[in-house]
């Protein structure tokens, strides 16, 4: 086509004024950059939702049977472990910190991987001699200012479920247990390390009211197990809901889904700033290139087609460094994913990782070039209307 070999031309061509140059230069390493960080940052949010699914696997099951409505299930499942979770308050004392209780029989300690995140004390639920015993996440253990062996105990309330509440007594619309502190734990999760406590299932049905046959869930922490063996195995699938690890966290995954894209579209506006400085360059060049379209008025080439020659010019500087950027960009997060040149600042014996975690994704570079095509088709529909006026 020759307007694009014509724009071709005038892009590699040198400028007649050296300001020209600058600012082109300038203006390619806008788009260039822009398009880097863009790979950069979507690829830096994909290392760190694989690193919170990575850590989904201490506490959370890789199935879980739940009820679709309401809060408890009385189904049986072979080979499947009983839990019951609820909104709670744990006092120490007169410090108090609202968490979730999970309980949970003494199999679950084994099949999770519980005992490997315990930092002080051991995992444990107590014995029929020395009593029932909690294991507490870190942040409750922290705001609570306890650790294991406290002679203090600890002290749970849940909303009583059944019977009559009087007024006169707030506190009996309260039941309450005591449990002695057995360890303490860091799953490297935010969620379970701010706010969970464990303790037996039997002394939380006791306290909700639930039969031995009722609970919350029933997880199934048998890797192999896939959700139409489940349902085969159910008297009847209707009213649960079975969820995988990344389904029992949505609302977390949510979250980095929707931060992942918000900052995506973010950067594209800082693209579309750096399409503007492509634009003013263009303007100069136009502005430059004036005697050469009396020539080509002369050899007879309709005005649709030397604007046509704009366009392609403009297309052709948005597309160019668009693609640079994104080799640019999945270059570095491949190196960075690879070699770990970056670390995160801090004792790294208190982290679950020491370095940025990174991941290139074939759909984000493919996202990416969609917005190079339509930044350029863009640009180049603007710098026709630009060519024209000028």
């Amino acid at each position: 086509m020759l307007e694009a070999r014509i724009a071709a031309r005038y892009l590699v061509a040198r400028k007649g004024h050296a300001a020209v140059n600058v600012i082109s230069a300038i203006a390619l390493a806008g788009v260039v950059v822009a398009t880097a960080a863009i790979i950069i940052v979507l690829s830096v949010f994909n290392g760190f939702s694989r690193l919170a699914e990575s850590q989904l696997s201490v506490v959370d099951p890789p199935l879980s049977v739940v009820p679709a409505q309401g809060k408890v299930l009385a189904v049986s499942l072979p080979g499947a472990i009983p839990v019951v979770k609820e909104q709670g308050l744990a006092m120490v004392g007169d410090k108090q910190h609202p968490v979730t209780l999970l309980g949970v029989p003494d199999q679950w300690l084994n099949s999770s991987g519980i005992s490997q995140t315990v930092i002080d004390g051991v995992a444990s639920l107590g014995d029929t001699v020395a009593g029932a015993a909690a294991l507490l996440a870190v942040g409750p253990a922290v705001d609570l200012a306890t650790h294991p062996g406290d002679e203090r105990g600890l002290k749970i309330y849940v909303p009583r479920r059944k019977g009559r509440v009087n007024p006169a007594n707030p506190m009996a619309a309260f039941r309450e247990q005591r449990l002695e502190i057995a360890g303490v734990f860091q799953t490297g999760n935010q969620r379970h390390d701010q706010q969970l406590i464990i303790l037996p299932i039997s002394n939380l049905r006791q306290m909700l009211d639930y039969s031995d046959n009722q609970a919350s869930a029933l997880e199934i922490w048998d890797t192999s197990a896939t959700r139409d063996q489940i349902r085969n195995q159910l008297d009847s699938s209707e009213g649960i809901n079975i969820l995988t690890r990344i389904e029992q966290e949505q609302h977390s995954f949510s979250m980095i889904a929707v931060e992942k894209w918000v900052t995506f579209l973010m950067l594209t506006f800082i693209l579309l700033i750096a399409m503007f400085n492509v634009l003013s360059t263009l303007s100069l060049l136009i502005l430059e290139k004036r005697g050469s379209r009396h020539i080509l008025d002369a050899m007879g080439m309709s005005p649709q087609r030397v604007r046509g020659i704009f366009a392609w010019e403009g297309a052709m500087v948005t597309a160019f460094g668009g693609v640079i950027g994104t080799i640019l960009g999945v270059i570095l997060s491949l190196a960075q994913q690879w070699g770990g040149f970056i670390r995160l600042s801090g004792d790294p014996s208190m982290m679950v990782i020491d370095v940025y975690p990174v991941e290139v994704h074939g759909v984000d570079v493919l996202v990416v070039l969609g917005l190079v095509v339509a930044t350029s088709a863009f640009t180049a529909w603007l710098t026709s209307l630009i060519a024209k006026r000028l």
